[in-house]
């Protein structure tokens, strides 16, 4: 297993991240566990949740990932070896049962957040905690053009940054890190941190796959130059590079079949680049699922790949993308693929 610096922190963080947001919806606690015991085996330190999963996020399962992470650290009492980041929520009509739908990013919010996430993590930090996407509105969630609202106000910044430098200063916080956010909103971020001495974003996750690599436009050199690295999630599309959606299937208990409302990656463009790309895997002896891993994990500007399983052998596949190395040949091949439909609708 590869590791990688998570920003300036001095942490170290396994190239593979184990996302969990399956656990108590998809997965038993039982199953859980399995998955965190094979990613611990195969190198993996790094695991990735949030208080509003699992996913789909409902008022029962809401907070079951975290519940089921701080039981699984707590029973095989390896809390010294995992670096666990999870996230506050922010805005949006969906998530009224989180927190009686007090979502801003405001001193009260993070408290009461940072307090519920230790809890049902079973510890006294949280090494990574990450503001979920932004409280203003903006293009997120595979949503390429822009949009300005005039006139909206959120919690500033530099109050942000105060309130989570006060977890920091507590120690029940190490580092911190923003999701879904644009390179002006990181930008401005990190630079108010530079000049006023607050904790500076660690971390950048945000869609990345081979359907949308519209992170390398403008935050791909913001990750570089700043050493704020991209922790890449949905890299596999929602398992749709995976080509098992191919044809129409629904395979029994996949994502697509259980909720077909969550249809992201489905456009018939979108659909004709998967075929493209799993064509291009099957050509040079390669599981597509792996390849589309093993692109993600090769950008200079990654620093984690959170892959997602249901199954063991899924998760087994996923972290062994970590030792594959694609040719020049293949990387150019993925490259014009790309080219010919760049980030199809979604």
């Amino acid at each position: 297993m590869h590791y990688m610096d998570l920003g300036r922190t001095g942490l170290r963080v396994s190239r593979i991240c184990l996302g969990t947001m399956t656990f108590g919806e998809q997965n038993t606690t039982e199953e859980g566990f399995a998955q965190m015991d094979m990613a611990l085996e195969r190198g993996v330190n790094f695991f990735d949740t949030a208080e509003m999963y699992s996913f789909p996020s409902s008022p029962e399962t809401q907070g079951d990932s975290e519940r089921v992470i701080g039981d699984w650290m707590t029973a095989r009492k390896n809390r010294d070896q995992i670096i666990v980041a999870s996230k506050i929520i922010g805005p949006g009509d969906g998530f009224r049962h989180v927190r009686d739908n007090d979502h801003s990013f405001g001193a009260k919010q993070i408290d009461d957040a940072v307090g519920q996430s230790l809890k049902r993590l079973k510890t006294d930090y949280i090494d990574l905690y990450q503001l979920h996407w932004p409280e203003r509105t903006t293009n997120t969630f595979a949503t390429l053009g822009y949009s300005h609202e005039e006139n909206e106000s959120w919690t500033a910044f530099d109050e942000v940054l105060s309130s989570l430098a006060k977890h920091v200063k507590a120690g029940t916080i190490r580092a911190i890190g923003c999701s879904n956010e644009t390179p002006w909103g990181l930008m401005r971020m990190l630079s108010m941190a530079d000049h006023a001495g607050l904790p500076r974003m660690a971390s950048i996750q945000n869609q990345y796959n081979l359907l949308n690599r519209a992170f390398e436009v403008g935050l791909a050199e913001v990750a570089i130059r700043e050493d704020c690295g991209l922790l890449a999630y949905s890299p596999m599309a929602f398992g749709l590079l995976s080509g098992k959606y191919l044809g129409g299937a629904r395979p029994e208990k996949s994502r697509l079949a259980l909720y077909p409302d969550y249809d992201r990656y489905t456009s018939p463009p979108a659909v004709a680049a998967i075929q493209a790309y799993a064509n291009l895997a099957r050509d040079h002896g390669l599981d597509p699922a792996q390849m589309s891993l093993a692109f993600v994990n090769s950008r200079r500007f990654v620093t984690s790949n959170i892959i997602g399983a249901t199954t063991l052998a899924q998760l087994e596949s996923n972290i062994a993308s970590d030792d594959l190395t694609l040719s020049d040949e293949v990387l150019k091949a993925i490259d014009d693929i790309h080219d010919a439909a760049p980030n199809p609708p979604q």
